[in-house]
């Protein structure tokens, strides 16, 4: 029997039930469906429409529904479309007739929404902590490895030498900017449809600013029609993860290629690692591999949505169904990628030695000669041609750049820059790879990383388990 079953004779097609229902993914959501039905329920109360007996038996009931989930044994009915009739058919079969009142004054459009609002609040908070600890993670790394250096790329090709710590916090700054992405949303999520009901609101006597405070939210609606059909926040969560996702796959690829016999600069450990079913040699880096891998699911996820999303006429459509797979699934997935980088990177192992040998090719201080000449007053682009001159010598003829140096007598002073670490050195202005500028960029890492960890523990609501 369905919940609208008074205006039909007949009942759903198979093929229609089998396209509608929605619990086989929905059911994840229970624990905010049932938070947001006490405080629906309370609403109910404070507005008369149900006597105060009526409300602690329907949320006792709620609360006997909920362990029902928590232990495991609460059991799907074959007429239980989604998660929302469940737990309506099972709290009406235990509370009674009063358990035909949990629905008054709301219909499932803005109980759905707002359901979705409480999972999406808590996961947005859940994503963000594993950022931090991902961004904690390669900032501890940096730390513990502070004077190794190693070959900066453009084009995948050497460019100048850069600290690892340099690097590595790099990605640690991208995280955070990640992080204030989730939580931007989350922000802008944290609005309460309960009370729209199915579009227009209702003639009953609730009031929705106070459900909205119970539920934590920083206000009710303002407009019923955009309550319910309002999925920015999907979309905006979604846009975060993916783009979270792509700069988790960087970091992926990155340590594919450190990995390798062919650039040797890591190796990771057994336990975030695999082997090969046929070759016995093999050492896979598996983990960097799938963080690679998710990122486009998770671009994938992005683009169904807003593909989905852009038809669509006030107010509610059940192609809104469409909205929960994609942003259970990314939700779950980048939870995955980041708990599995961050244990990868707190138990790699860097090889500082190949790290420095590749750094200390004389050709990537070819920029230090240039500036050198720069400072004794030879226009940069004349400075650039000259040096580049001597770089295609060296490449072509087989000549080191440092006796092609030592041989010219106007560069012959600067020789010094090309010797190992040197032109690290050099790298000194704010914000740079050398170790001058690297310990205020750790300190500002640092009071960032303290900044976001006590926003995302301010901002924890529920405390939900998801």
């Amino acid at each position: 029997m369905t919940l609208w079953h008074g205006r039909f004779e007949t009942g759903m097609s198979d093929a229609l039930w089998d396209l509608s229902e929605s619990y086989s993914f929905d059911h994840v959501l229970w624990r905010h469906d049932l938070m947001g039905s006490r405080a629906h329920v309370r609403g109910l109360g404070r507005a008369q429409l149900l006597s105060s007996d009526e409300v602690d038996i329907l949320i006792q009931t709620l609360d006997a529904v909920e362990q029902e989930f928590a232990s495991g044994v609460f059991e799907r009915t074959p007429t239980d479309e989604d998660i929302h009739m469940a737990i309506e058919r099972r709290v009406t079969e235990i509370a009674g007739p009063v358990g035909a009142k949990l629905h008054t004054a709301r219909s499932r459009n803005d109980q759905v929404a707002t359901t979705l609002r409480l999972y999406t609040r808590d996961a947005l908070t859940d994503v963000m902590s594993r950022t931090l600890a991902l961004a904690s993670a390669l900032h501890e790394l940096a730390g513990q490895h502070p004077l190794v250096y190693l070959p900066g790329y453009t084009h995948l090709q050497r460019a100048q030498p850069v600290l690892v710590a340099h690097h590595l916090r790099a990605h640690a700054w991208a995280l955070l900017r990640d992080a204030d992405r989730l939580i931007d949303a989350r922000d802008r999520l944290n609005i309460s449809p309960l009370g729209a009901g199915a579009l227009a609101g209702t003639s009953l006597p609730i009031d929705p600013a106070t459900t909205a405070d119970e539920l934590g939210f920083d206000s009710a609606f303002t407009n019923s029609l955009d309550a319910v059909s309002d999925r920015d926040f999907v979309a905006e969560t979604l846009f975060g993860i993916a783009l979270l996702g792509v700069h988790c796959s960087r970091m992926g690829e990155e340590l594919v290629l450190w990995t390798t016999s062919e650039f040797g600069f890591a190796s990771l450990t057994d336990d975030f690692t695999t082997g090969s079913s046929m070759l016995p040699q093999k050492k896979n880096s598996d983990v960097a591999e799938l963080a690679r891998g998710k990122s486009g699911r998770l671009v994938g996820n992005l683009t169904g949505l807003l593909v989905m999303l852009k038809g669509l006429p006030l107010s509610y459509n059940r192609d809104l169904q469409e909205d929960k797979e994609p942003l259970f699934d990314s939700v779950r997935q980048i939870q995955l990628v980041l708990t599995a980088l961050t244990g990868a990177y707190e138990s790699i192992v860097l090889h500082a030695d190949v790290m420095v040998d590749a750094a200390s090719d004389p050709l990537i201080a070819a920029i230090d000669l240039a500036e050198w000449l720069v400072e004794r007053g030879t226009p940069f682009r004349q400075a650039h041609e000259r040096v580049g001159a001597l770089v295609g010598r060296s490449v072509r003829e087989g000549i080191s750049l440092h006796e092609l140096v030592s041989d010219d007598p106007e560069l012959r002073p600067a020789v010094e820059l090309l010797a190992r670490g040197v032109a690290l050195q050099r790298r000194r202005s704010a914000g740079a790879s050398g170790p001058l500028a690297m310990d205020r960029q750790a300190e500002l890492l640092e009071t960032a990383l303290v900044a976001g960890i006590q926003r995302a523990r301010a901002t924890t609501t529920n405390n939900v388990v998801l």
